[in-house]
């Protein structure tokens, strides 16, 4: 099942945003992420705030033919918090879940909705997630038509034991055919999604899975390391013995492993996790958030930041689309982060990141721990900023653990 909100201060029933927060709506770059929380079947390890039919039923409010409708409405909410001094939408990314559920017109309306209210940037990025199965080539160039013109599958791995660990309904080959459907429709972008330390991978699995998609050509690629999460039924079928759990040790390695492919791929780690094979071809979206930009989550479960206020909504389909039929926000709480908390997160973001982090953002005393963790070839400092080396994204939140007073 899903996992719980976290509990803070109750949010304003009107959505309104703190003054200070407001304030600094002009100055900084807007993005738009939508959450889509249906899916055709609910993979093991999955803890996202997702539904598939049979868990929603009949419930008021939570069908897929009327969510657009309740995500323009919050859209409305945004326009009217966020006012005339908001600038035109810089990224837009389509989550889940599964976006591609929903036809392609349905989300060419979402696009056109937050056009209308906001405006997109000259250069916009325009992202839908997609599991491959949703969609074929001719839903890939109506979407297009539509404006969007970055795509991201998700293929986990290409190695059928594994896709059957992870509970994954895709067959080992669509996601490639669905990057080449992809490039033939015109999208400007293409990424594929993979995760390593899935319960009886072999080394042999991960290095089969990261040629498979080296070999659909796609500009971009995340290769995320297995989080078993609690309530899920991976977990549970390690906690039963069922399965082995993967060790820190084999997540390394196979880490290390794909480094090595991709480079060698002419790929290049942007954020430890992430790689692109070219700069523009960097997931522009995601930088927003590690770059503490702002951000408008509309939808079930979705999260936001504006101004170091942070807030999320009501998890459920059905309660997300009630207030807002009863034009209350679907804000569940929010907390207004201090001066303080802002830096911490600065660091905690930044130093993923292959640009590094400014070492004008540390205090005092944490300067005097950079030379310690340079001297152990973890991290690097060039032109003032604190950059991590290859053995350091290993090691980075302890690193960050470490950093910080």
């Amino acid at each position: 099942m899903p996992s719980t909100l976290p509990e803070a201060d109750p949010a304003p029933a009107d959505g309104s945003l703190p003054v200070g927060s407001l304030a600094a709506v002009p100055d900084v770059p807007l993005s738009i992420y939508v959450h889509v929380p249906f899916c055709t079947t609910r993979c093991g390890y999955c803890d996202f705030n997702t539904y598939t039919a049979s868990e929603l039923g009949s419930a008021r409010g939570a069908s897929r033919d009327s969510y657009v409708d309740a995500a323009i409405t919050e859209l409305d909410l945004a326009r009217r918090v966020l006012g005339e001094g908001a600038p035109a939408v810089s990224t837009v990314f389509i989550g889940g879940g599964t976006p591609t559920l929903l036809p392609p017109d349905h989300l060419g309306r979402l696009l056109g909705a937050i056009e209308e209210r906001f405006g997109l940037a000259a250069d916009v990025e325009v992202t839908t997630e997609s599991n491959p199965e949703s969609i074929d080539a001719a839903g890939l160039q109506r979407l297009v038509e539509q404006g969007y013109n970055r795509i991201s599958f998700g293929m986990q791995s290409a190695v059928p034991h594994v896709l059957r660990v992870l509970d994954r309904t895709h067959s080992p080959g669509r996601p490639q055919q669905a990057v080449g459907e992809a490039k033939a429709a015109g999208f400007a972008s293409t990424s594929l999604d993979l995760i390593y330390g899935t319960p009886g991978e072999s080394m042999e699995d991960w290095r089969v899975s990261l040629e498979a998609a080296l070999a659909a050509e796609p500009d971009h690629l995340s290769g995320y390391a297995l989080i078993v999460e609690d309530g899920t039924r991976l977990a549970a079928q390690i906690r039963r013995g069922v399965l082995p759990m993967t060790d820190e040790d084999d997540l390394a390695d196979k880490y290390l492993l794909a480094e090595e492919l991709l480079t060698r791929a002419g790929y290049a780690a942007y954020e430890v996790s992430n790689w692109a094979n070219a700069p523009s071809a960097r997931c522009r979206h995601n930088l927003a958030y590690w770059r503490g930009h702002h951000w408008w989550g509309v939808g079930p479960g979705a999260h936001s930041h504006v101004g170091g206020t942070r807030w999320w909504n009501v998890k459920h389909p059905a309660a997300y689309a009630q207030r807002l039929a009863d034009q209350v926000s679907p804000a569940y709480s929010r907390e207004v982060l201090s001066a303080a908390d802002r830096r911490v997160e600065r660091v905690l973001l930044e130093l993923r990141l292959a640009d590094g982090l400014d070492l004008a953002v540390l205090s005092s005393t944490e300067r005097l721990r950079v030379p310690a963790i340079v001297a152990r070839g973890l991290a690097e400092v060039t032109s003032d900023r604190l950059v991590l080396t290859l053995p350091g994204r290993l090691l980075a939140d302890g690193i960050i653990r470490e950093l910080l007073d």
